[in-house]
């Protein structure tokens, strides 16, 4: 390298260097608040007739809150704050419609499935919530396939995975 060439870099490194040390002040990890390190999931209440909502939700939630390790879930007495959620509503539609015969009749091939809740997250003993009631909403779209109800649980599954997202998001980032 020429004495006119390593003149440019050098000055140009030792900013580069400098700026990628101070980060602008940013920073990786969680944004949750520092004291709560534990979450709990209380069971998930299903006002819907969908018999397995209330199981996949809970699970979901608790996929996500575990997803980039910054909470703990542990049970209720010995946790930091509690999710509480109870779902609403499971509504099903037909989006795609196809016609698989002559005399065109048409039948949905595509559905797709909104699930709506609302959640709180409270922290044992204290009279005010971490995160007050909110609704959140997840949706997802599935086949018609040879077992539809297969292709139902498998919407519902990322419906739920959707809204799990959202609660966590929410909760990380409400302090």
């Amino acid at each position: 390298m020429t004495a006119k060439l390593k003149r440019f870099f050098l000055p140009f490194t030792g900013f580069l260097l400098l700026m990628l040390l101070s980060s602008c002040g940013y920073h990786m990890g969680s944004m949750m608040h520092p004291q709560i390190k534990t979450v709990a999931i209380a069971e998930v209440r299903n006002e819907t007739r969908e018999v397995l909502a209330s199981a996949i939700m809970r699970k979901q939630i608790a996929e996500r809150f575990q997803f980039d390790n910054s909470l703990k879930i542990t049970t209720p007495e010995k946790a930091d704050c509690i999710v509480q959620c109870r779902i609403l509503s499971i509504k099903n539609a037909g989006v795609v419609w196809r016609s698989t015969d002559e005399d065109m009749t048409f039948r949905p091939s595509e559905f797709q499935i909104t699930v709506n809740a609302e959640f709180t997250v409270t922290i044992p003993g204290s009279a005010e919530p971490l995160v007050p009631m909110r609704k959140v909403s997840g949706a997802s779209t599935y086949q018609f396939t040879a077992d539809p109800a297969i292709g139902r649980e498998n919407g519902l599954t990322q419906a739920c995975y959707n809204m799990a997202n959202l609660i966590v998001e929410y909760t990380t980032e409400a302090w």
